[in-house]
């Protein structure tokens, strides 16, 4: 066989478009994971804002909550789930641990009522009612409008850690399912923490 330089230039050209995809592919899949998206199981965070109100900062955001069967079908038979959804401000200090300025957290009760066949959503005392499992768990994965700490708790100029998540309070159930959550993956549903930086 008879090399050539014409041969040896294909070649590299080839080797060099191989590269090109094999790089372009690793950019998208890292892009891919980055990325806030839909959980397969558990809880996914589709998206998070948070605003400047009057005299507040305001927590919006929409949650992908996939039920295990376990939970969707305890709820139907009665058995009220309690999900907590935690928000916390951090400011970062190179001379220390970082300062937790704000936490706080939001309990949403959901519950179904045999008699009446109506799902129910409470959070504080204030509460919504469902004829769908479907209509229910919707509600539950928006939140809008949380009032999560004061305006001027976030000053102008700083830099802050924000980070939120939610997740299902094992501790809230009744006693014969708490010991089931200890040894059952069923029991288990939270989100990471999504986290993010502002500078007001």
């Amino acid at each position: 066989m008879i090399i050539t330089t014409d041969f040896i230039s294909h070649c590299s050209k080839m080797v060099e478009g191989c590269g090109r995809l094999w790089a372009i592919g690793m950019l998208v899949f890292s892009f891919a994971l980055s990325q806030p998206g839909y959980a397969s199981e558990g809880i996914g965070i589709r998206g998070v804002t948070l605003e400047p109100a009057d005299d507040a900062w305001k927590l919006s955001a929409d949650f992908d909550i996939q039920f295990t069967p376990t939970l969707q079908e305890a709820v139907s038979r009665g058995v009220p789930l309690y999900f907590v959804i935690e928000f916390e401000v951090r400011q970062p200090r190179w001379y220390w641990f970082d300062k937790k300025n704000v936490y706080t957290v939001r309990e949403r009760r959901i519950s179904y009522a045999p008699l009446t066949q109506e799902y129910r959503l409470s959070t504080g005392n204030y509460f919504q009612h469902y004829k769908t499992f479907s209509e229910l768990r919707y509600q539950l994965e928006r939140l809008r409008g949380w009032e999560v700490t004061g305006r001027d708790s976030l000053r102008a100029g700083e830099k802050y850690d924000i980070a939120v998540r939610m997740r299902l309070d094992t501790s809230l159930l009744p006693k014969p399912f708490q010991i089931s959550s200890l040894t059952s993956r069923e029991w288990s549903l939270s989100s990471d923490w999504h986290r993010w930086s502002l500078a007001p």
